[in-house]
C-alpha cells in the first residue's frame, strides 16, 4: 500500500478520500486553487499545495501542476476523485512518465470510455444493445442536423467527453436543433475542453440505472449491484438509491451481465460504473448509455448496502493487490438513498447561491445518517465550480426507513449563509409519486416549477428573524418604547407590537409588512396566535425556539451580517432577508420605473459574453449578456426596447445577485 497520496480534487470528494486514507494510515496531500485557500480539504490534509487561480482551467484541470505538486510533496500516487482530470489521458500519461501511481483504470479503458462515441462502438462490439443515434466522427453542423432528421425528434445532443449533465440538450423540434447544438458545444468546450457531440434518440419515459463494477490488475472483475438514478434535473442526478425500486430480478441480471461483458472487453482494473437507460414503456428494455471510468458521486449508496469501502478498494487495486472479495462473497442488505445538496434556489428557477458560509454544523453521529461534505465554517461558495456542496445519505432496513433517515439528515445539516435545495429534496422524498416507478421525468411531472410553495415554512422563518431582530435592539430604556413606531396595545404595557418590513433578498417578489407582538416574554405575529417564539443569544447570533399550539417546537438559527441583511436557518433551509422598521422603510423610497428599465443580475456569476455596446438600440427580449455560474450559461435579455445608455460591467467580471449591469433609455418600438 502507498504511504502518501495526493488528492487531485476539491470539495466533498477530496474530504471523502481523505477519510479513508486517514483510516488506512496514509499521509495525504491536498491541492487547492486561490479560491479554495480556506476550504475544508486543505485544512484536513497533512500537506497542501497551491496550484493556481480560482478558474479550474488554470488549476484543477492543469495536469502538469498536479504532477509537480505530487513530485514536490513526495506523493507516491494520485487519486483524481471525479470530474476535473479523473478521466483525462494527460494526467495518467504524466503519472506514468514520472513513476507515480494513478488511482484509476488503465489508459486503454479511459481512452475507450472517455469518448461516449468510442464507448458505444465498444459496447456494440461486446454484444450490448445501444440507443439508436449518431456517434461518428463527422461533426459539421449541417451533417449533424441531417443525422438528427434521420433519428427523429425528440433527441439528445450530448458532449462526447462529458458527464454530469454538462453539454447536454434535449431537442424537441427541428428548428431548435442548431441553437441547442451551439449551446451544448459551448458548455462542452468550457467543461471538458472538447466540443464534439453525439446524438441519441430520446426515450420518452426513461429510467436511469447503473451498475458498479470493480476490476483488478490480475484479471479479476466483479459487480456490486445496481443503483437507481432516475430523479434528475437537466440530466443532473438529484437523488440516487440502492437497490433500484421496482426493478425485476430478470432485468437486473441482464444489467449485471452486460456490465461485466463491457468491463471484460476493455480489461477494466479499478472502480467504474456502467450506465443504462431503460424504456419504462417497453417493460424496462435496457440500452447501454456510457461508462464512467472513475468513482461516482453516488458511490455511498453502494458502500452502505454492501459494507465495502470503494475508495479503499481503489487504493489497494492501484497498489497491485487483487480484489479483496470474489463475486460469490459480495452481498447487500438494507436500502440507502443519497440526496445531493446544491447551492441553488429551486423556487427561483434554480438560481445559483454564492457567498461565504456564516455557519456550518453536521448532525452528530446519527445512526443511519451519513454526511459527505466539503464544507466547514470558513468555506465560501464561489462561481468557479459545481454547485454541489454536500451529500446526505440515509440508510435503513427498508426503503421507507432509509427515506426517513435521509429526511432527518437533511433537516439536521445546518448550512447558513447560502441557499440550498434542501426543501425540494424533502418534498421529493415525501411525495407519493416517489414510491412509484421512477423515470427521469419525475421532476418534470411532479415539480414543474421547482420547489412547491411552503407557506408554513415562510411563516416560521418570518417569525424567527423578526423575533431575533427585536431581541437585538438596544435595551435601554425599553426595547419597545425606545424605537419609533411601536404601539402599546394593552393596559399596563404588557403587550406591544411593531410593524416590520421584510423582503426575501433572494426573491424577485416585493416585500411584506408583518406585525410582531411581544407578550409575557414571547414573540408572535398578529393573526397567528398558534405560534410563539422565544429568543436566546448564541454569541453574535440568536437561536429562536418556536412552539405551536400543540406544544411542538423547532429551532431556528438567525444571523445578522450588516445593514438590513439577515439570515435564517430552519429545518435544513437558509433564507436571506432584508429587514427594517416600517417607518424607516417609508423614508427610503425607490423608483420602480427606474428599476424596470435597467438590467440587473438575476444570479451571481461571471460575465461570459457582452452582446451589446453603449449607444446601441436593443429590442425587448433581445439577448444582452451571458452569465456563467457553476459551469452553466444563462442569457439575460432586455426588459424593454431601448438604447444602451451605460454598461456597468465587462466580459470576465464577477457580479453579485442584484448588481446593476446595463442601463437602458426607453425608446419607441420603431
Amino acid at each position: 500500500m502507498f504511504k502518501k497520496i495526493l488528492i487531485a480534487n476539491r470539495g466533498e470528494i477530496a474530504c471523502r478520500i481523505l477519510r479513508t486514507c486517514r483510516r488506512l494510515g496514509m499521509e495525504t496531500v491536498a491541492v487547492y486553487s486561490e479560491a479554495d485557500v480556506n476550504s475544508r480539504h486543505v485544512a484536513e490534509a497533512d500537506f497542501a499545495v497551491l496550484i493556481g487561480p480560482g478558474s479550474a482551467s488554470e488549476s484543477y484541470l492543469c495536469a502538469d501542476r498536479i504532477v509537480a505538486a505530487a513530485l514536490s510533496s513526495g506523493a507516491q500516487a494520485i487519486h483524481p476523485g471525479y470530474g476535473f482530470l479523473s478521466e483525462k489521458l494527460e494526467l495518467i500519461d504524466a503519472c506514468v512518465q514520472h513513476g507515480i501511481a494513478f488511482v484509476g483504470p488503465n489508459r486503454r479503458a479511459i481512452e475507450a470510455m472517455g469518448s461516449k462515441i468510442e464507448s458505444k462502438r465498444l459496447a456494440r462490439g461486446a454484444g450490448v444493445v445501444c440507443l439508436p443515434g449518431y456517434d461518428e466522427d463527422e461533426q459539421a453542423p449541417e451533417w449533424l442536423q441531417a443525422e438528427a432528421q434521420r433519428i427523429g425528434f425528440p433527441l439528445l445532443i450530448k458532449a462526447s467527453a462529458g458527464g454530469g449533465g454538462k453539454g447536454m440538450r434535449r431537442v424537441n423540434r427541428s428548428d431548435e436543433f442548431v441553437p441547442m447544438l451551439a449551446l451544448a458545444r459551448k458548455e462542452a468546450l468550457a467543461s471538458f475542453g472538447d466540443e464534439r457531440v453525439l446524438l441519441e434518440k430520446y426515450i420518452v419515459n426513461p429510467r436511469h440505472i447503473e451498475v458498479q463494477i470493480v476490476g483488478d490488475q490480475h484479471g479479476g472483475l466483479v459487480h456490486l449491484f445496481e443503483r437507481e438514478c432516475s430523479v434528475q434535473r437537466r440530466f443532473q442526478k438529484v437523488i440516487e438509491e440502492a437497490p433500484a425500486h421496482h426493478l425485476s430480478a430478470a432485468v437486473a441480471a441482464r444489467l449485471y451481465e452486460s456490465a461485466l461483458r463491457i468491463g471484460s472487453a476493455m480489461g477494466y482494473d479499478n472502480a467504474g460504473t456502467v450506465e443504462f437507460v431503460l424504456d419504462a414503456d417497453a417493460q424496462d428494455t435496457p440500452y447501454f448509455l456510457e461508462v464512467n471510468t472513475r468513482l461516482q458521486v453516488e458511490h455511498p449508496v453502494t458502500e452502505m448496502t454492501t459494507g465495502i469501502d470503494l475508495v479503499e478498494w481503489q487504493l489497494r487495486i492501484a497498489s497491485g493487490e487483487p480484489l479483496p472479495l470474489q463475486q460469490a462473497q459480495i452481498g447487500r442488505t438494507g436500502w440507502a438513498l443519497e440526496c445531493r445538496l446544491n447551492a441553488e434556489q429551486p423556487e427561483y428557477d434554480f438560481r445559483a447561491s454564492l457567498g461565504p458560509l456564516l455557519g456550518y454544523a453536521e448532525p452528530r453521529q446519527v445512526a443511519g445518517v451519513r454526511i459527505d461534505s466539503g464544507l466547514h465554517n470558513k468555506s465560501e461558495v464561489t462561481p468557479y465550480y459545481d454547485s454541489m456542496l454536500a451529500k446526505v445519505i440515509g440508510y435503513g432496513a427498508t426503503r421507507n426507513q432509509a427515506i426517513e433517515k435521509a429526511c432527518q439528515g437533511i433537516e439536521s445539516l445546518r448550512i447558513e449563509g447560502v441557499c440550498t435545495n434542501a426543501a425540494m429534496l424533502l418534498q421529493i422524498l415525501r411525495h407519493p409519486g416517489f414510491d412509484e416507478v421512477l423515470t427521469t421525468r419525475f421532476l418534470e411531472l411532479h415539480f414543474p416549477g421547482g420547489t412547491q410553495p411552503e407557506p408554513d415554512a415562510r411563516l416560521l422563518h418570518t417569525l424567527a428573524v423578526a423575533a431575533a431582530w427585536a431581541a437585538s435592539q438596544p435595551l435601554a430604556p425599553s426595547v419597545w418604547g425606545g424605537l419609533r413606531g411601536f404601539r402599546v396595545r394593552a393596559p399596563g404595557g404588557h403587550s406591544a407590537s411593531v410593524d416590520l418590513r421584510l423582503s426575501d433578498a433572494s426573491a424577485t417578489t416585493g416585500s411584506e409588512t408583518v406585525r410582531l407582538t411581544l407578550c409575557g416574554g414571547a414573540y408572535g405575529l398578529a393573526g397567528r396566535a398558534e405560534l410563539s417564539a422565544r429568543v436566546q443569544a448564541d454569541g453574535p447570533d440568536w437561536v429562536v425556539q418556536i412552539t405551536d399550539q400543540r406544544g411542538l417546537g423547532t429551532s431556528a438559527y438567525i444571523r445578522h451580517t450588516q445593514g438590513r441583511r439577515w439570515f435564517s436557518w430552519l429545518r435544513g433551509c437558509t433564507r436571506m432577508w432584508d429587514l427594517e422598521h416600517e417607518l424607516e422603510h417609508s423614508l427610503h423610497g425607490s423608483s420602480q420605473e427606474t428599476q424596470e428599465r435597467n438590467l440587473s443580475a438575476t444570479l451571481p456569476g461571471r460575465v461570459s459574453e457582452l452582446m451589446v455596446r453603449e449607444g446601441e438600440l436593443v429590442l425587448a427580449g433581445a439577448p444582452v449578456l451571458v452569465l456563467e455560474a457553476m459551469k452553466l450559461y444563462h442569457t439575460l435579455v432586455a426588459p424593454l426596447t431601448g438604447r444602451v445608455s451605460r454598461l456597468h460591467v465587462k466580459a470576465g467580471e464577477i457580479v453579485a445577485h442584484g448588481q446593476l449591469l446595463v442601463e437602458l433609455e426607453p425608446q419607441g418600438a420603431n
